[in-house]
Protein backbone atom coordinates (compact mmCIF):
# COMPACT_ATOMS: atom_id res chain seq x y z
CA UNK A 1 0.00 0.00 0.00
CA UNK A 2 0.86 3.72 -0.75
CA UNK A 3 2.79 5.08 2.57
CA UNK A 4 0.21 8.09 3.13
CA UNK A 5 -1.52 8.88 6.31
CA UNK A 6 -4.90 10.71 5.30
CA UNK A 7 -5.75 11.19 8.71
CA UNK A 8 -3.03 14.47 8.50
CA UNK A 9 -3.77 18.03 9.01
CA UNK A 10 -0.84 19.54 8.39
CA UNK A 11 0.06 20.79 4.66
CA UNK A 12 3.19 22.10 3.04
CA UNK A 13 2.88 25.38 1.01
CA UNK A 14 2.67 23.63 -2.22
CA UNK A 15 0.52 21.21 -0.77
CA UNK A 16 -1.53 24.35 -0.28
CA UNK A 17 -1.37 25.66 -3.64
CA UNK A 18 -1.94 22.42 -5.61
CA UNK A 19 -5.46 22.08 -3.53
CA UNK A 20 -6.07 26.28 -4.43
CA UNK A 21 -5.08 25.82 -8.25
CA UNK A 22 -6.83 22.22 -8.67
CA UNK A 23 -9.92 23.29 -6.70
CA UNK A 24 -10.61 26.38 -9.40
CA UNK A 25 -9.87 24.06 -12.26
CA UNK A 26 -12.66 21.65 -10.73
CA UNK A 27 -14.97 24.36 -9.94
CA UNK A 28 -14.00 27.13 -12.85
CA UNK A 29 -12.36 24.95 -15.76
CA UNK A 30 -12.23 24.80 -18.79
CA UNK A 31 -9.96 28.18 -17.52
CA UNK A 32 -6.60 29.74 -18.80
CA UNK A 33 -2.74 29.96 -17.16
CA UNK A 34 -3.37 34.08 -17.36
CA UNK A 35 -6.81 33.46 -15.56
CA UNK A 36 -5.88 31.05 -12.76
CA UNK A 37 -2.50 33.77 -12.28
CA UNK A 38 -5.76 36.51 -11.55
CA UNK A 39 -7.87 34.53 -9.16
CA UNK A 40 -4.85 32.97 -7.12
CA UNK A 41 -2.78 35.77 -7.20
CA UNK A 42 0.39 34.32 -8.35
CA UNK A 43 2.22 34.89 -11.46
CA UNK A 44 1.40 32.79 -14.74
CA UNK A 45 4.95 31.29 -14.82
CA UNK A 46 4.50 29.79 -11.33
CA UNK A 47 0.93 28.42 -11.97
CA UNK A 48 2.33 27.14 -15.50
CA UNK A 49 5.34 24.83 -13.10
CA UNK A 50 2.32 23.52 -11.19
CA UNK A 51 0.27 22.69 -14.11
CA UNK A 52 2.77 20.91 -15.86
CA UNK A 53 2.87 18.67 -12.58
CA UNK A 54 -0.79 18.38 -12.88
CA UNK A 55 -0.79 17.26 -16.31
CA UNK A 56 2.30 14.77 -15.81
CA UNK A 57 0.10 13.12 -13.18
CA UNK A 58 -2.75 12.94 -15.49
CA UNK A 59 -4.97 15.60 -13.08
CA UNK A 60 -5.45 17.85 -15.67
CA UNK A 61 -5.65 18.22 -19.38
CA UNK A 62 -5.32 20.81 -22.02
CA UNK A 63 -8.35 21.08 -24.37
CA UNK A 64 -10.09 23.50 -26.98
CA UNK A 65 -8.93 27.03 -27.76
CA UNK A 66 -10.73 30.21 -26.14
CA UNK A 67 -11.44 33.08 -28.27
CA UNK A 68 -8.36 35.69 -27.96
CA UNK A 69 -8.84 39.46 -28.49
CA UNK A 70 -5.76 39.46 -30.21
CA UNK A 71 -2.34 37.48 -31.00
CA UNK A 72 -1.98 33.29 -29.62
CA UNK A 73 -5.09 32.19 -28.10
CA UNK A 74 -4.71 30.79 -24.39
CA UNK A 75 -5.08 26.99 -24.18
CA UNK A 76 -7.59 26.41 -21.63
CA UNK A 77 -7.17 24.08 -18.93
CA UNK A 78 -9.56 21.71 -17.39
CA UNK A 79 -9.40 19.07 -14.36
CA UNK A 80 -9.95 15.56 -15.74
CA UNK A 81 -12.47 13.69 -14.07
CA UNK A 82 -10.95 10.27 -14.62
CA UNK A 83 -7.71 11.16 -12.90
CA UNK A 84 -8.80 9.10 -10.14
CA UNK A 85 -11.76 7.30 -8.23
CA UNK A 86 -12.47 7.65 -4.54
CA UNK A 87 -14.75 5.83 -2.20
CA UNK A 88 -16.95 7.53 -0.24
CA UNK A 89 -18.83 5.85 2.53
CA UNK A 90 -21.71 7.63 5.20
CA UNK A 91 -23.26 6.81 8.11
CA UNK A 92 -27.08 7.90 8.52
CA UNK A 93 -29.82 8.57 10.51
CA UNK A 94 -31.61 5.56 8.61
CA UNK A 95 -29.23 3.76 6.58
CA UNK A 96 -25.59 3.56 5.27
CA UNK A 97 -24.67 5.03 1.90
CA UNK A 98 -21.31 3.90 0.12
CA UNK A 99 -20.53 5.94 -3.41
CA UNK A 100 -17.47 5.75 -5.87
CA UNK A 101 -16.57 9.59 -6.77
CA UNK A 102 -14.74 10.78 -9.72
CA UNK A 103 -12.31 13.98 -9.64
CA UNK A 104 -15.08 16.01 -9.96
CA UNK A 105 -17.28 14.34 -7.18
CA UNK A 106 -19.82 12.88 -9.77
CA UNK A 107 -21.25 9.42 -8.46
CA UNK A 108 -20.19 6.63 -10.83
CA UNK A 109 -22.31 4.45 -8.97
CA UNK A 110 -23.76 3.90 -5.13
CA UNK A 111 -25.34 1.30 -2.62
CA UNK A 112 -27.15 1.59 0.90
CA UNK A 113 -28.50 -0.39 2.86
CA UNK A 114 -30.54 0.26 6.19
CA UNK A 115 -28.57 1.56 9.22
CA UNK A 116 -28.46 -2.01 11.75
CA UNK A 117 -28.50 -1.77 15.40
CA UNK A 118 -26.16 0.58 17.20
CA UNK A 119 -23.70 -1.94 18.36
CA UNK A 120 -20.06 -1.52 17.48
CA UNK A 121 -19.59 -5.07 15.74
CA UNK A 122 -22.91 -4.77 13.53
CA UNK A 123 -22.18 -1.07 12.25
CA UNK A 124 -18.35 -2.24 11.68
CA UNK A 125 -19.55 -5.02 10.03
CA UNK A 126 -22.11 -3.22 8.07
CA UNK A 127 -19.45 -0.47 6.64
CA UNK A 128 -17.36 -3.07 5.40
CA UNK A 129 -19.56 -4.77 2.79
CA UNK A 130 -21.16 -1.22 1.91
CA UNK A 131 -17.35 -0.47 0.36
CA UNK A 132 -16.87 -4.57 -0.21
CA UNK A 133 -20.59 -4.04 -2.61
CA UNK A 134 -18.71 -0.84 -4.04
CA UNK A 135 -15.47 -2.51 -5.08
CA UNK A 136 -17.33 -5.43 -7.08
CA UNK A 137 -19.55 -2.96 -9.24
CA UNK A 138 -16.34 -0.97 -10.02
CA UNK A 139 -13.80 -3.69 -11.38
CA UNK A 140 -13.05 -1.58 -14.04
CA UNK A 141 -12.45 1.17 -12.27
CA UNK A 142 -10.22 -0.68 -9.29
CA UNK A 143 -6.82 -0.31 -10.42
CA UNK A 144 -7.33 3.78 -10.59
CA UNK A 145 -8.78 4.05 -7.28
CA UNK A 146 -6.91 6.79 -4.63
CA UNK A 147 -8.49 5.81 -1.63
CA UNK A 148 -11.29 5.62 1.22
CA UNK A 149 -13.51 7.53 3.18
CA UNK A 150 -15.96 7.13 6.24
CA UNK A 151 -18.05 9.83 8.18
CA UNK A 152 -18.97 8.19 10.93
CA UNK A 153 -20.49 9.23 14.81
CA UNK A 154 -18.43 9.12 17.55
CA UNK A 155 -15.11 10.89 18.18
CA UNK A 156 -12.44 10.26 15.78
CA UNK A 157 -8.68 9.88 16.50
CA UNK A 158 -6.87 12.27 14.09
CA UNK A 159 -3.75 10.60 15.05
CA UNK A 160 -4.72 6.80 14.09
CA UNK A 161 -8.17 6.80 12.26
CA UNK A 162 -9.83 4.85 15.77
CA UNK A 163 -13.03 5.66 16.60
CA UNK A 164 -14.57 6.39 20.60
CA UNK A 165 -17.91 5.14 20.18
CA UNK A 166 -20.70 5.96 22.65
CA UNK A 167 -22.68 3.44 23.98
CA UNK A 168 -26.42 3.34 25.79
CA UNK A 169 -26.37 1.76 28.89
CA UNK A 170 -30.03 1.45 29.82
CA UNK A 171 -30.79 5.01 30.33
CA UNK A 172 -27.95 6.89 30.45
CA UNK A 173 -25.03 7.32 27.85
CA UNK A 174 -21.58 6.50 28.96
CA UNK A 175 -18.34 7.05 26.77
CA UNK A 176 -16.46 4.75 28.62
CA UNK A 177 -16.82 2.09 25.39
CA UNK A 178 -15.16 0.42 22.90
CA UNK A 179 -12.42 2.24 21.06
CA UNK A 180 -12.59 1.12 17.02
CA UNK A 181 -9.64 0.46 14.98
CA UNK A 182 -11.68 1.40 11.83
CA UNK A 183 -8.98 3.07 9.39
CA UNK A 184 -6.33 -0.18 10.22
CA UNK A 185 -9.93 -2.93 9.57
CA UNK A 186 -10.46 -0.93 6.49
CA UNK A 187 -6.84 -0.57 5.19
CA UNK A 188 -5.82 -4.27 5.94
CA UNK A 189 -9.01 -5.40 3.51
CA UNK A 190 -8.53 -3.28 1.10
CA UNK A 191 -5.00 -2.35 0.41
CA UNK A 192 -5.78 1.72 0.20
CA UNK A 193 -4.93 4.60 2.55
CA UNK A 194 -8.00 5.32 4.12
CA UNK A 195 -9.65 8.83 5.96
CA UNK A 196 -11.93 8.30 9.05
CA UNK A 197 -13.70 11.70 9.74
CA UNK A 198 -16.66 12.24 12.21
CA UNK A 199 -20.34 11.91 10.60
CA UNK A 200 -21.01 15.78 10.75
CA UNK A 201 -17.59 17.27 9.77
CA UNK A 202 -17.41 14.88 6.88
CA UNK A 203 -21.51 16.61 5.42
CA UNK A 204 -20.33 19.92 6.31
CA UNK A 205 -17.37 19.29 3.83
CA UNK A 206 -19.21 17.58 1.37
CA UNK A 207 -21.68 20.76 1.43
CA UNK A 208 -19.22 23.37 1.42
CA UNK A 209 -17.06 21.47 -1.87
CA UNK A 210 -19.59 20.50 -3.71
CA UNK A 211 -23.44 21.87 -2.63
CA UNK A 212 -23.31 25.02 -1.82
CA UNK A 213 -23.06 28.62 -3.37
CA UNK A 214 -18.76 29.30 -3.85
CA UNK A 215 -19.22 32.60 -1.62
CA UNK A 216 -20.30 31.24 1.40
CA UNK A 217 -17.40 30.46 3.57
CA UNK A 218 -18.54 30.33 7.51
CA UNK A 219 -21.17 27.93 7.96
CA UNK A 220 -22.54 25.26 10.57
CA UNK A 221 -23.97 21.49 9.00
CA UNK A 222 -26.18 20.29 11.64
CA UNK A 223 -26.47 16.69 11.68
CA UNK A 224 -29.77 16.00 13.28
CA UNK A 225 -29.10 18.56 16.50
CA UNK A 226 -26.70 16.13 17.98
CA UNK A 227 -23.24 17.59 16.24
CA UNK A 228 -22.21 20.05 13.55
CA UNK A 229 -19.62 20.13 11.11
CA UNK A 230 -18.45 23.73 10.80
CA UNK A 231 -16.47 25.49 8.05
CA UNK A 232 -14.90 28.74 9.49
CA UNK A 233 -13.23 30.92 6.72
CA UNK A 234 -13.71 28.34 4.08
CA UNK A 235 -11.63 25.88 6.49
CA UNK A 236 -12.69 23.19 8.13
CA UNK A 237 -12.72 23.35 11.71
CA UNK A 238 -11.89 20.34 13.99
CA UNK A 239 -10.20 22.06 17.23
CA UNK A 240 -7.18 20.73 18.61
CA UNK A 241 -7.65 17.51 18.76
CA UNK A 242 -10.34 16.62 15.92
CA UNK A 243 -12.95 16.52 18.30
CA UNK A 244 -14.68 20.08 17.63
CA UNK A 245 -18.52 19.78 16.91
CA UNK A 246 -20.37 18.03 19.70
CA UNK A 247 -23.14 20.36 21.03
CA UNK A 248 -24.38 18.39 23.75
CA UNK A 249 -22.45 18.35 27.51
CA UNK A 250 -23.11 15.20 29.64
CA UNK A 251 -22.44 13.76 33.25
CA UNK A 252 -24.26 10.03 33.33
CA UNK A 253 -24.46 10.48 37.16
CA UNK A 254 -26.09 13.86 36.88
CA UNK A 255 -29.01 12.71 34.66
CA UNK A 256 -32.03 12.56 36.70
CA UNK A 257 -30.88 16.01 37.95
CA UNK A 258 -30.12 17.62 34.35
CA UNK A 259 -33.91 18.74 33.87
CA UNK A 260 -35.13 21.98 32.42
CA UNK A 261 -38.27 23.68 31.28
CA UNK A 262 -39.65 24.65 28.52
CA UNK A 263 -37.56 22.27 26.30
CA UNK A 264 -37.43 18.71 27.36
CA UNK A 265 -34.66 18.04 26.78
CA UNK A 266 -32.93 21.17 27.77
CA UNK A 267 -31.03 22.55 24.22
CA UNK A 268 -27.36 21.66 26.02
CA UNK A 269 -28.26 18.16 27.41
CA UNK A 270 -27.67 15.16 25.27
CA UNK A 271 -30.09 14.18 22.59
CA UNK A 272 -31.54 11.35 21.07
CA UNK A 273 -30.47 11.32 17.38
CA UNK A 274 -34.34 11.27 16.09
CA UNK A 275 -34.40 14.66 18.33
CA UNK A 276 -36.40 13.00 20.33
CA UNK A 277 -39.32 12.56 18.13
CA UNK A 278 -39.96 9.06 18.42
CA UNK A 279 -40.32 8.79 21.77
CA UNK A 280 -43.21 11.97 21.82
CA UNK A 281 -44.90 10.51 19.37
CA UNK A 282 -45.19 6.79 21.00
CA UNK A 283 -46.10 8.56 24.12
CA UNK A 284 -49.35 10.16 22.53
CA UNK A 285 -50.04 6.76 20.53
CA UNK A 286 -49.83 4.97 23.96
CA UNK A 287 -52.89 6.96 25.04
CA UNK A 288 -54.78 8.44 22.04
CA UNK A 289 -56.74 5.34 20.36
CA UNK A 290 -57.57 7.08 17.45
CA UNK A 291 -54.16 8.84 16.61
CA UNK A 292 -52.68 5.27 16.82
CA UNK A 293 -55.22 3.55 14.46
CA UNK A 294 -54.63 6.85 12.08
CA UNK A 295 -51.01 6.32 12.23
CA UNK A 296 -50.21 2.99 11.88
CA UNK A 297 -53.11 2.65 8.66
CA UNK A 298 -50.83 5.19 7.36
CA UNK A 299 -47.68 4.18 7.83
CA UNK A 300 -48.44 -0.09 7.87
CA UNK A 301 -46.24 0.39 11.44
CA UNK A 302 -47.01 -1.22 14.65
CA UNK A 303 -45.78 0.60 18.31
CA UNK A 304 -42.92 -1.82 17.92
CA UNK A 305 -41.43 -0.47 15.25
CA UNK A 306 -42.20 2.99 14.83
CA UNK A 307 -39.29 5.05 13.49
CA UNK A 308 -38.11 8.39 11.26
CA UNK A 309 -38.95 6.53 7.89
CA UNK A 310 -43.32 6.08 9.33
CA UNK A 311 -42.84 9.77 10.36
CA UNK A 312 -42.12 11.64 7.42
CA UNK A 313 -44.42 9.37 5.64
CA UNK A 314 -47.66 10.52 7.83
CA UNK A 315 -46.30 13.90 7.83
CA UNK A 316 -46.84 13.92 4.03
CA UNK A 317 -50.25 12.80 4.56
CA UNK A 318 -50.73 15.81 6.96
CA UNK A 319 -51.24 13.72 10.26
CA UNK A 320 -52.21 15.84 12.46
CA UNK A 321 -50.33 14.78 15.18
CA UNK A 322 -46.83 13.75 13.79
CA UNK A 323 -47.32 17.34 12.51
CA UNK A 324 -47.48 18.83 16.44
CA UNK A 325 -44.61 16.62 17.53
CA UNK A 326 -42.32 17.69 14.40
CA UNK A 327 -43.25 21.39 15.31
CA UNK A 328 -42.28 20.76 18.67
CA UNK A 329 -38.92 18.92 18.27
CA UNK A 330 -38.15 21.85 14.99
CA UNK A 331 -38.77 24.49 17.95
CA UNK A 332 -36.34 22.95 20.22
CA UNK A 333 -33.83 22.01 17.03
CA UNK A 334 -33.98 26.27 16.38
CA UNK A 335 -33.09 27.20 20.07
CA UNK A 336 -30.08 24.97 19.98
CA UNK A 337 -29.20 26.55 16.24
CA UNK A 338 -30.18 30.04 17.79
CA UNK A 339 -27.64 29.39 20.32
CA UNK A 340 -24.72 28.27 17.64
CA UNK A 341 -25.80 31.48 15.43
CA UNK A 342 -25.21 33.79 18.32
CA UNK A 343 -21.81 32.27 19.18
CA UNK A 344 -20.32 31.93 15.72
CA UNK A 345 -22.17 34.12 13.71
CA UNK A 346 -22.54 31.97 10.26
CA UNK A 347 -23.52 32.93 6.74
CA UNK A 348 -25.38 29.58 6.46
CA UNK A 349 -26.79 26.76 8.64
CA UNK A 350 -27.43 23.61 6.97
CA UNK A 351 -29.89 20.79 8.13
CA UNK A 352 -29.33 17.49 7.33
CA UNK A 353 -28.64 14.17 8.98
CA UNK A 354 -31.87 12.84 7.75
CA UNK A 355 -34.06 15.53 8.92
CA UNK A 356 -34.20 17.16 5.64
CA UNK A 357 -37.22 14.76 5.09
CA UNK A 358 -39.04 16.68 7.60
CA UNK A 359 -40.54 19.24 4.88
CA UNK A 360 -40.89 22.53 4.61
CA UNK A 361 -43.16 23.56 7.97
CA UNK A 362 -40.48 21.75 10.34
CA UNK A 363 -37.39 24.21 8.62
CA UNK A 364 -39.69 27.18 8.40
CA UNK A 365 -40.45 26.57 12.20
CA UNK A 366 -36.78 26.11 13.35
CA UNK A 367 -35.64 29.20 11.24
CA UNK A 368 -38.84 31.02 12.91
CA UNK A 369 -37.30 29.61 15.94
CA UNK A 370 -34.12 31.15 15.39
CA UNK A 371 -35.13 34.49 14.31
CA UNK A 372 -37.20 34.77 17.78
CA UNK A 373 -34.44 33.50 19.98
CA UNK A 374 -30.78 34.78 18.45
CA UNK A 375 -29.72 38.53 18.13
CA UNK A 376 -31.86 40.14 15.17
CA UNK A 377 -28.23 41.43 13.68
CA UNK A 378 -27.11 37.61 13.59
CA UNK A 379 -30.34 36.61 12.08
CA UNK A 380 -30.82 39.13 9.05
CA UNK A 381 -28.37 37.50 6.32
CA UNK A 382 -28.59 34.06 7.98
CA UNK A 383 -29.68 31.34 5.80
CA UNK A 384 -31.09 28.94 7.13
CA UNK A 385 -31.47 25.50 4.37
CA UNK A 386 -32.10 21.93 4.18
CA UNK A 387 -28.59 19.82 2.54
CA UNK A 388 -28.37 20.07 -0.82
CA UNK A 389 -26.66 16.51 -0.85
CA UNK A 390 -29.16 14.92 1.68
CA UNK A 391 -28.52 11.25 2.50
CA UNK A 392 -25.50 11.21 0.50
CA UNK A 393 -23.96 13.98 2.00
CA UNK A 394 -21.74 12.05 4.69
CA UNK A 395 -20.10 9.62 1.72
CA UNK A 396 -19.30 12.40 -0.01
CA UNK A 397 -18.00 14.59 2.25
CA UNK A 398 -15.88 11.83 3.71
CA UNK A 399 -14.65 11.23 -0.56
CA UNK A 400 -14.57 14.55 -0.87
CA UNK A 401 -11.98 15.15 1.95
CA UNK A 402 -9.85 12.01 0.17
CA UNK A 403 -10.14 14.34 -2.84
CA UNK A 404 -8.52 17.34 -1.58
CA UNK A 405 -5.53 15.07 0.19
CA UNK A 406 -5.61 13.56 -3.70
CA UNK A 407 -5.21 16.95 -5.16
CA UNK A 408 -2.93 18.25 -2.14
CA UNK A 409 -0.29 15.34 -2.51
CA UNK A 410 -0.96 14.49 -6.46
CA UNK A 411 -0.95 10.99 -5.53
Amino acid sequence: MHPINFQSDSLSEKEKRNIDILEILRKRGPISRPDISKEIGINVVTVSNYIDDFIKHNLVYEKELDISEGGRRPVLLDLNPQGGYIVGVGLNLMNIVGVLVDLKGNIITKTQIARPKPSVKEITECLLEVIREIFRRSKEYTANIKGIGVGIAGLVNKQDGSIHWPQKMDHYYTYASVDLPLKNLIEREFDLPTLIENDATSAAFGEYWLGIEANIKNLVYMFSGVGCGLVINGQIYRGSQGYAGEVSIYNFKEQDAFKCEPGNPCFLKRWEVDLGIIDDLKAILSRDKEAAERFFKLTSANMDNVDLKSVFIANRAKDPVVSAVLEKAAQRLGVKIAYLANFLNPEMVVLGGGMEEAGEAFLNKVTATVKEWAFREVTEDLKIVYSQLRENAVALGAASLVMQKVFAQLW
